[in-house]
């Protein structure tokens, strides 16, 4: 077998599955395709129907059929993705008969497609000998990856993992990368459960280790530290040499517990003596740091770009590893950041940004393309591209690859900065212009040719495109809103996870969903094939159809003068009084419009909320109504649990949800077409799945707030808000800070002045010692009342604990260590009424890790 070709019948070898189907078992296959949503060339693809505790990829098998892809690994028994217990039953539906537009599939069945993935990677790595990196612990694994790659790429062809793929499928998936063309490897180990990292190993393989930190990360999992650590290790089993700091003591006992690690060489850093890299002084200066080190007798130092001090940490064990492996360390002091996500941005002209700005490589391009793709807001997407470098390849035989990559995502315009990108223009299909650098793009390019587009930005950090970056984004003030779109995620396949087969999911993004935006939010939520959107009044439908939003969408406040554009633009009305009903029929008659099922609606019951709805009185006059009406289609009827969070209140919520299947019951009785039924929120979804009926509203749950401390620990925080330090003063004893002299110095005391006031939605309520942000991680105390722009904080216990603080420094004034729950708790409110009150001139920044 060639290690550099593999076909369905090799891979089925492999993997011990069994070939089904009549094409062709020699196809080759070159891509391996576990999200349906990310095919771009069906052509050598072989897709892996994964299944997890929130997805089965079995789903999309017909779909991904009907778009060509011919070869498909799938699982001979499925687990329940409610129960995860095994079923004998069948997972090979989608076999067409010989009549169908793509004829004969071919499926390699296996028992676990998961565990047959890896095995197929494993495979694939026992097929090269060069040294493999492998890299593991609590923090840093991305940033050392990223900077070996940095300081070895001049001297090695470097195959590393893409961004943080470290899971147990991103693992295989990154070793799959491996090729003849390469002579070393870097690849990044992350586990969360006991049994992970043995599995993980068996797909790296590593020949040298590094085990970064030892950290808090996924604590509950594990009995303790030893524990956690003894599972880490396990990486390291047949490494030929591990590198790790020796006062992190608990790796040195545990390797020592076991008898698996005698093989292993132990290059340690650290101020001890025996150290193989002994550090003897760090010398931090205002904008670089200088480590001083003694090995092997012989002095020696370092200087990088960087003075916080989990940098010095990773680049420590950065520098052993460059010692162990033999290459050159002036090197250090060119370090760049590691941009560890991608950020989605408002840019001049109506346009959106995506900042990928500090990386280019062949591997992270086609992620970044697909966030691309994944954008909807406008009809064109434009690429500003570095040359791609340190890859070792021949440059016609590598743009030529990218131009297949940027034309199969349909990329409208090309932009390529760089000599060598443009010695290979004539590659590229469509609009495109290049230039020699950076500097000639922004004094000869116009950045009025930039309108109603989509820009992705990726380039090589010795290109400087943080000026292209600049120059594009739309101005604002230092405050801003970070959105974790991964964390979004996350959350909807928390919730989805709890939910019965077949059970759809409404997301609501009414109120600018809930003040972390709209379109980009919508976009996200289609990508991931929410059911319905719900919005709260039509213009926000209009502007969210307006930025390619097509799925279902109902509006929750139909008004009178919008019901026009509900028809205009495919929204689906609310429907809670007469009142409303009557001038939707009026709308309909004025217009001429009498095609059956011409709108659709969604009838509001009140079943004891009494805030909208209908009533049991109402019931028989809405049937009367409704069936003299064939223009009205009903998609659903709803009600909404008033105290769905409160178990002092289940009695009355569960009088609700009978009251709701009687009243529906009466609605739906003698109509001829089915109807969805919902009635829960996100607290209901998790309280009581018995009422689950044919779909759930999913709300505020969705943007991270949990309903008590144990689901709260499960969901990630979404939203952060963040200024920065605009001026630092020193205020003596006795005089005051602010407005009406509110802000008294009870000491000599050093205030921090930010710009965040009320006019951005920080409640005035937070001033006067009342609310605090964070600085460098610890709380500061808002002294003075707060004004329009700008707030000012006391620093001065900070400072006392010898942090060192300057102006433009970051400050958190709620996020992932400051939950917008406890802001909310000391205003004596709910998180909804902080999250919407965040005003509209705070720059939004999404981010996708």
């Amino acid at each position: 077998m060639n290690r550099s070709r593999y076909t369905v019948a090799s891979i089925a070898e492999i993997v011990g599955g069994e070939i089904r189907g009549s094409g062709d078992p020699d196809q080759e296959i070159h891509e391996l395709l576990i999200d349906s949503r990310r095919l771009v060339d069906p052509a050598g693809v072989l897709f892996i129907a994964l299944v997890s505790d929130r997805n089965n990829g079995h789903r999309y098998i017909a779909e991904l059929i009907d778009r060509g892809v011919r070869c498909f690994l799938i699982g001979s028994e499925g687990r329940d993705t409610k129960s995860e217990k095994r079923k004998a039953k069948s997972k090979i539906p989608f076999i067409p008969d010989p009549g169908s537009r793509i004829p004969e599939p071919l499926f390699i069945v296996v028992p676990d497609t998961l565990a047959a993935l890896q095995q197929l990677a494993a495979f694939h790595r026992q097929q090269f000998d060069y040294p493999v990196i492998g890299i593991t612990g609590s923090n840093g694994k991305t940033v050392v990856k990223e900077w070996l790659y940095q300081l070895l790429s001049t001297d090695f062809d470097v195959v590393r993992s893409p961004k943080s793929y470290n899971s147990q499928i991103g693992v295989p998936l990154s070793v799959w990368n491996m090729d003849d063309r390469h002579n070393l490897a870097i690849f990044e180990a992350g586990i969360s459960l006991p049994g992970e990292m043995q599995k993980l190993e068996q797909v790296i393989r590593p020949t040298i280790g590094i085990f970064t930190t030892v950290g808090p990360a996924h604590a509950a999992y594990f009995t303790g530290d030893a524990e956690k650590v003894d599972e880490k290790l396990k990486l390291f089993r047949r490494a030929e040499a591990l590198i790790y700091r020796s006062e992190y003591s608990l790796i040195t006992e545990r390797l020592d517990a076991s008898d698996l690690y005698n093989k292993v060489k132990r290059v340690t850093w650290g101020t001890r003596e025996g150290d193989d890299l002994r550090i003897t002084r760090i010398e931090k200066k205002r904008m670089s740091t200088t480590i001083h080190a003694i090995s092997e007798g012989v002095e020696s130092e370092i200087t990088i770009p960087f003075t916080d001090d989990a940098s010095i940490e990773n680049a420590i064990h950065c520098w052993c590893l460059v010692q162990v492996i033999g290459s050159r360390v002036e090197r250090f002091s060119g370090l760049s950041p590691v941009a560890m996500r991608l950020e989605l941005k408002e840019a001049i002209n109506h346009c959106s940004l995506i900042n990928d700005s500090y990386n280019a490589d062949i591997n992270s391009l086609g992620i970044a393309l697909d966030f691309l793709v994944q954008q909807q807001q406008h009809p064109k997407k434009t690429v500003i591209l570095s040359d791609i470098l340190q890859t070792g390849r021949d440059p016609e035989e590598l743009y030529e690859e990218v131009a297949v990559i940027v034309g199969a995502r349909k990329v409208d315009r090309i932009i390529g900065i760089g000599e060598e990108i443009s010695r290979f223009r004539d590659k590229f299909p469509g609009e495109k212009a290049f230039y020699p650098g950076t500097a000639e793009f922004l004094q000869q390019c116009p950045l009025s040719s930039f309108r109603d587009e989509t820009i992705l930005l990726k380039g090589a950090r010795v290109f400087g495109f943080e000026r292209i970056s600049q120059a594009l984004q739309q101005k604002a003030h230092e405050t801003v809103l970070e959105i974790n779109l991964d964390a979004l995620v996350h959350n909807l396949n928390f919730f989805r996870a709890k939910l019965k087969p077949g059970v759809r999911t409404m997301a609501m993004v009414k109120a600018f969903s809930y003040g972390s935006g709209s379109f980009e939010i919508a976009s996200l939520l289609q990508f991931h094939r929410v059911d319905y959107l719900a919005v709260a009044y039509a213009d926000e439908g209009v502007e969210l159809r307006k930025a390619g939003i097509t799925m279902p969408m109902m509006v929750m406040s139909p008004e009178e003068q919008s019901l026009e554009l509900l028809q205009t633009w495919n929204l689906e009305p609310e429907i809670y009084s007469f009142r409303i009903l009557r001038m939707l029929e009026e709308t309909l008659r004025r217009d001429g419009n009498t095609t059956s099922g011409q709108i659709g609606i969604h009838l509001k019951l009140d079943t004891g909320m009494h805030r909208l709805g209908f009533g049991q009185a109402d019931l028989n006059e809405l049937v009367r109504i409704l069936g003299q009406e064939p223009d009205f289609r009903i998609r659903s009827i709803f009600s909404h649990l008033a105290a769905s969070e409160d178990p002092f209140q289940d009695p009355f919520t569960k009088g609700q949800f009978e009251r709701f299947r009687e009243m529906s019951e009466h609605l739906t009785r003698d109509l001829d077409y089915p109807v969805l039924l919902h009635l829960l929120n996100s607290a209901g979804i998790t309280r009581f799945p018995e009422m689950q009926l044919d779909m759930v509203r999913l709300g505020i749950g969705l943007y991270g707030v949990g309903i008590d401390a144990a689901e709260q620990e499960q969901l990630r925080n979404v939203s952060s808000l963040k200024t920065v330090i605009t001026q630092i003063k020193r205020v003596r004893k006795g005089e005051t800070v602010g407005y009406n002299r509110r802000g008294l110095a009870e000491r000599d005391t050093v205030i921090a002045i930010v710009p965040v006031g009320y006019a951005d939605g920080l409640n005035r309520r937070l001033g006067n010692g009342n609310g605090r942000m964070l600085v460098k991680g610890l709380p500061a105390p808002l002294i003075g009342n707060v004004c329009m722009d700008l707030c000012m904080l006391d620093i001065t216990d900070i400072l006392m604990e010898g942090k060192e603080i300057n102006e433009g420094d970051e400050v958190i004034v709620f996020g992932d260590l400051l939950p917008v729950t406890r802001l909310a708790e000391t205003l004596q409110t709910i998180p909804y009424e902080i999250m919407t009150g965040i005003s509209r001139r705070v720059k939004r920044i999404y981010y996708h890790e």
